[in-house]
């Protein structure tokens, strides 16, 4: 199996044959007897629920439909993609792969079955009744730049000193230097803290790397049984840092995270 990227490699020489040609778009692995209530769903590339099925190889199955010629995230294809997993499951433990994963033939989709049987049949084992959630908070960067300016000294020092373009160019890099340490250490024990809250509650954790103006992208697997009791320990944490912050949670998704 394949993302789109990788099956065919531009570097293919002309004498070589080229790669088949998908023909299989790739939703979730599931155990081969999981239900699949998929009527009234889309399939991704436009195609109804009737397009969707599952291809078997011994105990697990891949759930799969016909690969659309021309795949792109677009935003009715990601929606589609994901309200099949969702509904997957609402049934039972699933694998779900990543936006884009293709497969030639049914006799490919069986192999990969076949090749990582143990693997496979174990994870799913793992991940029966969980979810995930992922949990993104920032914080106002000029509400930890004063906090910086009030609580060191040494920053408060240099700042004076540079303010109205005061000071050398030394005393200018040393305060970039030293704000620049100060955010970022700030920000690293925020985000440990606020895991750290929240993990008691979690089965498994996964970190991210923060985009933007974030200090925390952190994905939890939550038993479904102890979902409800996790967002809301999620919102309590979020009303208890005020105003200045800004936290996201999503969830319950497949658990994306936590499938290699």
């Amino acid at each position: 199996m394949s993302t789109p990227s990788q099956s065919q490699s531009p570097s293919q020489s002309a004498s070589q044959p080229p790669s088949p040609t998908p023909s299989l778009y790739i939703y979730a692995i599931t155990g081969s007897d999981h239900p699949l209530r998929l009527a009234g769903l889309r399939a991704v590339g436009g195609g109804s629920g009737d397009a969707l099925r599952a291809v078997t190889g011994g105990p697990l199955a891949c759930v799969v439909s016909p690969a659309p010629p021309d795949l792109r995230p677009k935003r009715r294809d990601l929606a589609a993609h994901q309200e099949v997993q969702e509904r997957l499951m609402a049934d039972g433990a699933v694998l779900p792969m990543r936006f884009g994963m293709l497969a030639p033939d049914d006799a490919a989709v069986t192999a990969a079955l076949d090749g990582k049987r143990a693997e496979y049949v174990r994870r799913l084992e793992e991940l029966h009744a969980t979810a995930e959630f992922n949990l993104k908070a920032a914080r106002s960067q000029e509400d930890l730049l004063r906090e910086v300016l009030t609580e060191s000294d040494d920053a408060r020092r240099l700042n004076e000193r540079t303010r109205d373009g005061g000071g050398t160019y030394a005393d200018r890099v040393a305060l970039g230097e030293l704000v620049a340490h100060q955010l970022d250490a700030r920000q690293r024990l925020l985000a440990d803290q606020v895991v750290g809250r929240l993990s008691e509650m979690a089965r498994g954790k996964v970190m991210a790397s923060p985009a933007g103006e974030d200090f925390l992208n952190a994905s939890f697997l939550v038993e479904r049984g102890r979902a409800e009791e996790f967002s809301q320990a999620a919102r309590q944490l979020a009303q208890g840092y005020g105003e200045g912050y800004d936290f996201r949670l999503r969830g319950p998704l497949p658990p994306y995270s936590f499938v290699a």
